[in-house]
């Protein structure tokens, strides 16, 4: 017997849109999660309108997780809850710029990845951000050990790019901390999950509010990112910091650590040293005992 398809409901103002989602099209059993490993054979959600939001983040096994849609005004989000100890992958890659907002959770096993960003192995991002612009692959797969709640926001491009007075181009960010943007995109979120059409002016303001604190975050991370401050550009720090995480029980080499950040060893050691204020083989004694 077919098992009938889950719903979400996307509203955008006073309309009402219903996604249909069939388990056997989102669904892959356990066997295909494996680490390191993402698949390729998802089949898009189905959806009545080939329009911005027609597709949104797919997940695996869809019955794994609970998840709530909403849009107003040209700004989707969405509430996604999985328990601990559960198994999911996540794929997008479509028009909008998604922004994630990890709310809580830590994993045991997983790797985020991101077109023109290192793969990540980051295992407690509660409170971590991540910014994926528009047309950039974006995939995640998690083996939780405790549950995570995440919220997608889903930006239009033309609406951001109506609130700023100049082009602006977006650079994909993994896991990174910026307590004002957070507060920004909690705020709209509230509002379209409120569905007040009375508050299209307070809704315009935080959109334009987030358009420029997300154009002034990737200014910050240029700003701090090039190799002549002396440290480790922020991307460097992740995949160095997450390798070590994930490696403890190991014996974690210089050369591996150096080739990671795309570094040479004698270069690697100088950048860990003013990053962290402490070289490296000084780090992994601390962080193995």
């Amino acid at each position: 017997m077919m098992t009938p398809p889950s719903t979400r409901t996307l509203e955008t103002g006073s309309e009402v849109r219903t996604l249909w989602h069939a388990p056997n099209q989102d669904s892959l059993h356990e066997g295909y999660f494996k680490q390191s490993e993402l698949r390729s054979d998802f089949v898009p959600a189905a959806s009545a309108e080939r329009d911005l939001f027609g597709a949104t983040v797919q997940i695996a096994p869809i019955e794994s997780v609970k998840r709530h849609c909403m849009e107003l005004y040209g700004i989707a989000t969405e509430s996604i809850y999985a328990p601990a100890r559960s198994k999911i992958e996540i794929r997008y890659d479509a028009p909008a710029h998604l922004l994630v907002l990890y709310e809580d959770g830590v994993r045991r096993e997983g790797e985020t990845s991101i077109d023109g960003l290192p793969p990540s192995g980051f295992r407690n991002f509660a409170n971590k951000l991540t910014f994926v612009p528009a047309g950039h692959a974006y995939r995640e797969w998690h083996e939780t050990s405790t549950a995570l709640r995440m919220t997608y926001l889903y930006l239009s491009p033309a609406k951001l790019q109506k609130s700023i007075d100049a082009d602006t181009s977006y650079a994909p960010r993994a896991f990174f901390e910026d307590p004002i943007l957070w507060a920004t995109a909690t705020k709209l979120k509230n509002v379209i999950e409120r569905n007040q059409p009375e508050s299209k002016l307070y809704f315009d303001a935080l959109a334009s509010v987030l358009a420029h604190e997300l154009s002034r975050s990737g200014r910050e991370l240029a700003r701090t990112s090039p190799a002549s401050r002396g440290g480790l550009a922020s991307w460097q720090k992740r995949a160095v910091i997450g390798y070590i995480e994930e490696h403890l029980d190991e014996r974690v080499s210089l050369v591996t650590l150096a080739r990671l950040a795309r570094l040479s060893q004698h270069h690697f050691c100088r950048a860990f040293k003013q990053s962290f204020g402490i070289p490296p083989q000084g780090y992994l004694l601390s962080a193995s005992d």
